[in-house]
């Protein structure tokens, strides 16, 4: 194993262990100070609430290191399929960590956060990460998907306000959504036009054929389905976010109204 490998491999240990102990330590620590309502939650609630707060720093973290790579990193842009990976590697070793982290975590609470879906979509990511990992293949698309790390905050916060109580008219609630609906469509939706357009840029070029048929049909047909996926959540983002939209003006309207008869 030459270094950089083991650095890398030295970089998915240490998150690991790093996303154990902010699941272990950290957020339950913080959590209670940063929010009372942490203390009124059952077991099992407590137990995914740690979940989603580890889950929204690794999407931090992740999505803008990635970002970063997008915008700076020339080898990997320049050659989407075999471009210098050092910085991919490293960002896929960060997440390899965590995934697997998050793994352990579903199976030991299974009882209060299991969900398959969540496992097949581990696996199935873990399984296309080593490619990256393991031969340095497919950088740029790599490090692309972990776009989609950036609507994740959003997400776990609607949980958080769900079991705090907050009212789905709320204006925290409504601001949370429309920002969900907004950034999701931009990191899931609108950038399938320039994924795919590379795609298509390298398809059938001596770089594509360099890569494993194994490797190819992960890759494609991860894409498409993933994709497919998320049109279909953005659908029920944007029909969920109108009717909350719909409720929160008729409930103006109303107290409005109210306010008149009074």
């Amino acid at each position: 194993m030459d270094l950089f490998s083991q650095l890398i491999l030295v970089i998915l240990v240490t998150s690991f262990l790093s996303f154990q102990w902010l699941f272990h330590r950290v957020s339950p620590w913080v959590s209670p100070r940063a929010s009372s309502g942490f203390l009124r939650l059952a077991d099992q609630q407590k137990v995914e609430w740690n979940s989603r707060t580890v889950s929204t720093l690794h999407a931090l973290v992740v999505g803008f290191f990635c970002l970063y790579i997008l915008l700076f990193d020339d080898a990997v842009n320049e050659d989407p399929v075999w471009g210098d990976p050092t910085l991919v590697k490293i960002n896929v070793g960060m997440t390899t960590g965590y995934l697997i982290s998050d793994l352990l975590i579903i199976f030991y609470y299974w009882k209060a956060i299991g969900d398959k879906f969540f496992v097949v979509h581990h696996l199935a990511a873990l399984y296309a990460y080593y490619y990256v990992l393991g031969q340095g293949m497919l950088p740029y698309f790599a490090n692309f998907r972990l776009l989609a790390e950036f609507s994740t905050p959003c997400v776990n916060q609607r949980w958080f306000f769900e079991v705090l109580g907050y009212p789905k008219s709320s204006k925290p609630n409504i601001a949370n959504g429309m920002a969900m609906a907004l950034v999701f469509f931009l990191v899931r939706i609108a950038v399938m036009p320039l994924y795919y357009s590379r795609m298509w840029s390298v398809y059938g070029t001596e770089a594509f054929y360099r890569v494993p048929p194994e490797g190819r049909a992960a890759w494609i047909i991860s894409s498409v389905s993933l994709d497919v996926m998320n049109v279909m959540w953005m659908h029920k983002i944007a029909r969920g976010c109108y009717k909350v939209m719909c409720s929160a003006r008729r409930h103006n309207v109303e107290t409005r109204e109210n306010g008149k008869t009074d």
